[in-house]
């Protein structure tokens, strides 16, 4: 059991439901788990320490208390939106947090509860089995908040619900329960809230208790699906955070803080 790895994060925690299997919980007390300056970085080396932990066999993800994780904090974005710097940094992030659980060697299991908006949708659809409660909301806020659909949609929404939703569900930034995401092949598995962490934990320890080379090879076929769409991807993502330059970001962020409808500019010069 090698737990002194884990011993420099703040934001994530980590147990055992069983010996060959970590749960990782996301816990930013307060504040839904909502994704700072401290967790974007750990949710980028944490799959890299996880990938080479050979006392661990299947991985569990999931939000403490009521919710999964409720996307990045206005403060992080504001500092996106005054400094190059920090916009780089995280655009560097955002990008290696999908390609780190992608070429994560262990299965990722995410159990999802509550909301799970933006950065914390990009886990709960980039796991490899995504167990979500069936009252469960999924948001991506890109377009409401001004932004291009970067993060990881571009990159999966389409494999796994087909374009013709996935465009209506990005562009319209819909929310969507656990129950339909289910009906639409957006997650695995969708469960009573009460039955949430045993069922993930009962699909992670079947999977530890499997033939370990198997499962990982299979992972990493199966995601060559998504290393052919990196350049998708990518330029979602650069889209995306050019979006932190412009107008239309800035009046998505005032109308939220100041609780009115958007008023957005009605030319694009794209």
């Amino acid at each position: 059991m090698s737990e002194k790895l884990y011993d420099g994060y703040q934001r994530l925690r980590f147990d055992r439901p069983h010996p060959r299997v970590l749960r990782v919980t996301m816990d930013n007390p307060g504040k839904k788990n909502s994704i700072d300056e401290v967790m974007h970085p750990e949710m980028v080396r944490v799959w890299q320490d996880i990938s080479y932990d050979d006392s661990v066999a299947a991985v569990i993800l999931t939000g403490a208390g009521d919710a999964f994780c409720a996307g990045g904090n206005f403060d992080m974005v504001q500092e996106m939106v005054d400094s190059h710097e920090v916009r780089m940094k995280n655009l560097r992030e955002a990008r290696d947090v999908v390609y780190n659980m992608i070429n994560c060697t262990k299965p990722i299991i995410s159990a999802v509860r509550g909301p799970a908006v933006g950065g914390g949708l990009v886990c709960a659809l980039m796991s490899d089995i995504s167990v979500v409660a069936k009252k469960a909301k999924l948001i991506d806020g890109h377009t409401r908040l001004g932004l291009a659909a970067g993060d990881h949609a571009a990159i999966i929404w389409p494999l796994l619900c087909g374009m013709a939703r996935a465009k209506y569900h990005l562009m319209l930034c819909t929310t969507i329960t656990g129950e339909e995401a289910e009906k639409i092949g957006l997650v695995s598995l969708a469960v009573d809230d009460a039955e949430l962490d045993s069922k993930a934990i009962e699909i992670a320890s079947q999977l530890a208790d499997g033939p370990p080379t198997a499962i990982r090879l299979t992972k990493y076929t199966m995601n060559h699906w998504l290393r052919m769409a990196g350049p998708i991807f990518d330029a979602s993502l650069a889209f995306e955070f050019h979006g932190f330059t412009g107008p239309e970001l800035k009046e998505g962020m005032a109308a939220i803080k100041e609780k009115r409808a958007p008023v957005f500019p009605t030319h694009s010069a794209f």
